[in-house]
């Protein structure tokens, strides 16, 4: 078999969309003839924001993982709103002065971002995998971005090998990177990383043709090398678990709520939906900051909501399955085109009507209007919002078109294997 080495910090036991994407092409890849080496942080050494024990089952035996320890520098400024997830903050940003002051050391003293304490340890245990299994190939994935800046330097060390830069976010871009309130001097020390990392790589790829424009419009002659991969659903998550229909009409969303998530217009909607005398049971699968339950429970009322905690992956595809109607949010900020979130593609494969609250030129809304999967409305637009909920629960918009196998983690592999052997 032809060897690939994966270094990525998040692998299981972490949780969460940006785990399951080369979880599942490693998965994939001997299949296709190709060995994949695994590198990441001991779980005892690494931040990660949830922890899914369920996703090891997913790794065949075969796989090669090897882990390094690190420095976690986290703990130098350990508050909950500084632990960044892979899609946001995972509770509300905190806007005392201490939550100001530690998300400023965060954006200005650990750039990329607090997870390099990684680098050095991965680097050092990288060059012992490549020298020793003779390997040719690597892809780092990122975020976090600090991962890349290992990939840049064993390109430098190893001219010969073939580095594929997989990159899921935005880097400078990202809607939260104001937040940390970064200095002139922390910008440009930033761009730089991220420029250096664009050109420096053999191979790009990234997840939507918007965050493509975004890292080609960065520097100058990468258009050529960087391709599309979008994330997807593995259809083995969903061959052994049957759809059901609520005994109460249910709106399942699943995954982080942050203020950031615009809800006001939705909320409105429900209450008009309500008003026409249909009962619903609206589910959050995942984390919701305490203020945000709040506004929730006083619009809609605590008979109709269900707060459930992050939970594992085999019990979020139970709950998408035992849904009425998934809900999908777009962050609402200028870069948010290029958003697509990973559970956007385990929402199709439920077969469920997917209403999203987001830009119609969203690259998660053109894929959910292209493959006629679901609905997509501007966050105030209570009235569209309210009578979609209606249609779907009066059964007249019920259908949609089965899940594209272009979005198939099977399908998609092949994709990785054609940048792998160019």
């Amino acid at each position: 078999m032809k060897k690939v080495l994966i270094i990525t910090y998040y692998w299981p036991p972490s949780g969460g969309a940006g785990v399951q994407r080369w979880l599942k092409f490693s998965k994939y890849l001997p299949e296709f003839g190709w060995e994949p080496y695994i590198l990441t942080v001991d779980p005892k050494f690494a931040a990660y924001p949830v922890i899914d024990e369920s996703l090891m089952t997913d790794l065949p035996d075969k796989v090669k993982v090897f882990t390094t320890t690190a420095i976690n520098f986290f703990k130098v400024y350990s508050t909950d709103s500084s632990r960044i997830p892979t899609a946001g903050f995972a509770n509300s940003v905190n806007n005392t002065l201490k939550g100001k002051i530690m998300r400023f050391i965060r954006g200005n003293f650990f750039i990329p971002d607090p997870r390099r304490g990684w680098n050095r340890y991965a680097f050092k245990k990288a060059c012992e995998i490549i020298e020793s299994e003779d390997i040719i190939k690597i892809i780092t994935t990122s975020p976090p971005h600090s991962t890349q800046l290992i990939g840049l330097k064993l390109k430098k060390k190893f001219p010969q090998i073939t580095w594929i830069a997989d990159l899921r976010d935005p880097w400078t871009d990202i809607y939260y990177y104001d937040q940390f309130y970064p200095t002139v001097l922390s910008k440009i020390i930033d761009s730089s990383y991220e420029k250096a990392v664009l050109k420096g790589a053999d191979r790009i790829i990234t997840i939507g043709p918007s965050l493509k424009a975004t890292f080609v419009s960065k520097t100058s002659g990468i258009d050529s090398k960087t391709e599309v991969i979008t994330n997807g659903y593995d259809e083995d998550d969903f061959k052994f678990t049957k759809e059901s229909s609520p005994d109460v009409f249910t709106i399942t969303y699943t995954g982080t709520l942050t203020e950031t998530y615009p809800i006001a217009g939705f909320l409105k909607a429900l209450k008009l939906f309500s008003e026409e005398g249909n009962n619903f049971i609206l589910r959050f699968v995942g984390t919701v900051p305490e203020n945000m339950k709040g506004t929730i429970l006083k619009s809609v009322g605590n008979s109709s909501v269900e707060f459930i905690s992050y939970t594992d992956h085999k019990k979020i595809v139970r709950y998408l399955l035992d849904s009425s109607i998934l809900l999908l949010i777009i962050p609402e900020h200028k870069s948010n085109k290029s958003i697509i979130t990973g559970k956007l593609f385990e929402y199709i494969a439920s077969g469920k009507p997917i209403l999203c609250l987001g830009p119609e030129d969203n690259d998660g809304s053109v894929i959910i209007k292209e493959n006629e999967v679901g609905e997509t409305f501007i966050y105030n637009d209570y009235k569209g919002i309210s009578e979609y909920l209606t249609s779907v629960f009066s059964g007249t918009n019920k259908y949609v078109t089965p899940a594209s196998k272009l979005f198939s983690r099977r399908e998609l592999t092949e994709k990785v294997i054609h940048m792998l052997i160019q």
